[in-house]
């Protein structure tokens, strides 16, 4: 088939990347496959005459190429490349074939002819010649690749390279820590005077004093102060080295305090309410019979730091949500559900077996908590601790969640990426260990950060307005969790980020004291991975921001942040107020109208307080920057399609789904934005104005929204390029029947019988 003879194929570990060209050892009549090679990346191994899968029906679409494995990715190399989809998103670090090592979750070889399967781990051995290659991947990607023309050594060779260099027997070994090395020296001409000073829009790290002082200031938490008893991590390997602490509590207090704590987490400032109420998390105590002595003086000082010295109280998180485990054991089968089972045998009953995988329950039950921490801090002016064993992995999603509902900021784009910097990276939830990166404990992994971003996903789709990013951001994000070229989700803990930090800047001769944001930034530079068009999708075009404008009755009227009323289902709290246990039924009783969500919102007989915050709330027009409470019953929360059904070719409908909506948005709002400037232009500048720009508006590749304003010209329907995967592809990914996608008449079928069996029966409960 081929005229040229290929040398016997070796191992090749480590080498120089002008060392790996196995094209210059092979004379073909086909073009040279050359691979794409970032700083410090090199190829470990690969294999020729690969065919990477399409359909399983047929293999006319498949394509043909090289399969690669470098130190950072798996690579595919086609022969003939196809034209660049405009569906797909274009990434500056990865190829439209790549993946990277941390992505994969499973490495799986097939031989057809002997009916043999087997899962690579580190160090195994393969005793059959595989046929086949799956790649299953923690994207919930699963790519196929055949191995018909491959040589059966080099097809063992590249799967057995895949599946040890997807088991990194250290953090170190990483491969973003080769590249920024690289980068950083490489990039020495950006920088001003030999460092990159952190200033304009940026997201704030919290790893300095000052980012804390101006959280501090912006919520009006004037009885707080910073503290910085853990620099060095002297108390604490998992806080960072300044928290924020009560004005009337003292260092040497504190100090004395957190040796009561678990891993010295002593009780962590979050955020202040405007009525001076206050969110703090803090760990359990490690002695019992210490609780009411250490309480009594915690809550004596967070009382004191209240404008009208209002109550305090403790929910303990443990007791009322799902512990880690049963959550990875949720999302396994949602995940089996949505990617791994034939999608047309159970049409019928799909939706209720979503239901029962459990993780929409989970994620209402995440939202019923959150709410109800809301009215407390909200409606009874009451400040409140989260408690949790350790701190570090539900009261992350719950502290998140609250302040997403309350406070506006945070559902800007800057204000988010704070949020998951303060309450999740810098108070030290477990990313290395709960994304699994290093694959050496299933027991620890578990989909935290992701049921978080699942969670705002829910308020989105319910307050599309309320937010200035979208759900491919959402989406670009919980993936960053599988690059490994940026600090965000790496590490364990402040403290570990410190020490291997320190210790990379000195192994690759960084000056001592330097930023470091500047030499392994985090995942917040969307520039090195994103090029200012693709950005502009994390764009909502809905949002309304604070300030803007709109028109009731002919008006021009501000939307501006008012006091908000909020909603959740009937629940037994179990609290600690002024340190003392107590449990209170806080939330609506089955049969009041609060809880049914009827429409009619009229008084109810023996209405508790709690029911009148809610019917209150829900009387009157949502404030789109003031607090928002997600709607809760199981027909309100909705399978997170985006997320999971993006890869899935059964599921994909042309010119379909929400993006249908946001590119018309999206032209709305940059055509209005065009008028703007035209009429800013026509009238003339007013004498305290700016220079104002030209009259054609601001260039193509500087308008915010991504899909441009189009001329009267222009058909009206969706270009043919946008699917409900949009800004993703599921071509290429693992499917069991044709593309021609699921009948919307066997959909609607199976939506209405889950309907009437399942979820009008449940809101009844």
């Amino acid at each position: 088939m081929f005229s040229g003879k290929a040398t016997k194929p070796t191992f090749k570990c480590y080498l120089p990347s002008a060392q790996t060209d196995v094209t210059k050892t092979i004379e073909t009549p086909i073009k040279k496959l050359e691979p794409k090679l970032l700083p410090g990346e090199i190829v470990v191994n690969e294999a020729n005459f690969v065919r990477k899968c399409i359909s399983t029906e047929s293999s006319q679409d498949d394509l043909w190429g090289k399969l690669i494995c470098t130190n950072f990715k798996v690579s595919f190399i086609p022969q003939d490349a196809p034209l660049k989809q405009k569906s797909q998103l274009s990434h500056l670090l990865l190829g439209e074939h790549d993946i990277p090592l941390t992505c994969l979750d499973q490495v799986v070889t097939v031989n057809d002819t002997k009916g043999k399967k087997k899962v690579l781990g580190l160090n195994q051995k393969l005793k059959f010649n595989p046929t086949e290659l799956i790649l299953y991947c923690k994207d919930l990607r699963i790519v196929r690749f055949c191995f018909d023309e491959a040589g059966p050594e080099s097809a063992k060779k590249v799967c057995l390279a895949i599946a040890h260099y997807s088991h990194p027997a250290d953090l170190q070994l990483l491969f973003g820590f080769e590249y920024q090395g690289r980068r950083y020296h490489e990039s020495k001409g950006e920088r001003v005077n030999g460092s990159t000073p952190r200033g304009g829009l940026r997201t704030p790290i919290f790893d300095r004093p000052s980012d804390w002082d101006r959280e501090i200031k912006r919520t009006g938490a004037s009885e707080w102060r910073v503290c910085s008893i853990n620099e060095g991590y002297a108390i604490s390997a998992s806080l960072p080295e300044h928290i924020v602490v009560p004005v009337s509590l003292a260092d040497l207090d504190l100090k004395q305090y957190s040796s009561y704590f678990t891993d010295g987490r002593i009780p962590l400032w979050c955020w202040n309410h405007s009525n001076g109420s206050a969110l703090v998390r803090t760990a359990s105590l490690l002695d019992p019979s210490q609780q009411k002595k250490i309480d009594q003086r915690i809550f004596t000082a967070i009382t004191k730091s209240h404008p009208q010295c209002s109550e305090v109280i403790k929910s303990d998180l443990d007791k009322c949500l799902p512990h880690i485990q049963d959550i990875q054991s949720a999302f396994v089968k949602i995940r089996q559900i949505c990617v791994l089972d034939h999608f047309e045998e159970s049409e019928e009953r799909w939706l209720s077996t979503i239901e029962n995988s459990r993780w929409l329950e989970y994620i209402r039950a995440f939202l019923k908590q959150s709410a109800e921490m809301v009215y407390l801090l909200d409606g009874k002016n009451a400040s409140v601790i989260l408690q949790e064993e350790e701190d570090r992995d539900l009261n992350c999603v719950v502290s998140s969640l609250v302040q997403l509902m309350l406070d506006p900021h945070y559902r800007s784009l800057i204000g988010f990426q704070s949020l998951v910097q303060k309450e999740w990276v810098m108070a030290g939830h477990r990313f290395l260990d709960r994304c699994n990166h290093l694959k050496k404990s299933d027991k620890e992994e578990s989909p935290l950060f992701t049921l978080f971003l699942d969670c705002v996903w829910q308020m989105m789709n319910q307050y599309p307005a309320a937010f200035e990013f979208t759900e491919a951001y959402l989406t670009i994000l919980s993936d960053s969790m599988w690059n490994p070229l940026f600090s965000t989700f790496l590490f364990t803990s402040p403290k570990q980020r410190t020490q291997f930090l320190n210790d990379f800047a000195k192994n690759k001769a960084i000056p001592q004291g330097e930023d470091q944001t500047a030499f392994f930034p985090p995942v917040w530079e969307w520039s090195q991975q994103f090029s200012i068009k693709d950005q502009t999708l994390f764009n909502n075009p809905m949002y309304v921001g604070k300030g803007a404008a709109c028109v009731q009755n002919g008006e021009v009227k501000t939307f501006r942040r008012t006091k908000q009323k909020s909603y959740t289902v009937r629940g037994m709290l179990t609290l600690q107020r002024n340190g003392l246990k107590v449990e209170e039924d806080v939330f609506p009783r089955r049969g009041s109208l609060a809880s049914e969500l009827k429409p009619d919102f009229s008084p109810v007989k023996d209405e508790s307080p709690s029911e009148r915050f809610f019917r209150d709330w829900f009387s009157r027009p949502v404030d789109q920057q003031g607090l928002l409470i997600p709607l809760l019953m199981p027909s309100h929360v909705a399978l997170w399609k985006l997320f999971f059904l993006r890869w899935v070719p059964e599921a994909c409908i042309p010119k379909g789904g929400s993006i249908t909506a946001y590119h018309k948005l999206s032209q709305l709002v940059d055509e209005i934005e065009i008028l703007q400037n035209q009429l800013r232009q026509y009238k003339g500048p007013s004498p305290r104005s700016t220079p104002l720009p030209s009259p054609s508006g601001p260039p193509s590749d500087q308008r915010r929204m991504y899909f441009k304003a189009s001329s009267p010209d222009d058909p009206s329907t969706p270009p043919d390029f946008l699917t409900s995967s949009f800004p993703f592809t599921p071509v290429g990914n693992l499917c069991r029947r044709s593309l021609h996608g699921t009948p919307i008449s066997k959909f609607l079928n199976g939506a209405r019988i889950w309907l009437s069996t399942e979820t009008l029966a449940n809101d009844t409960v």
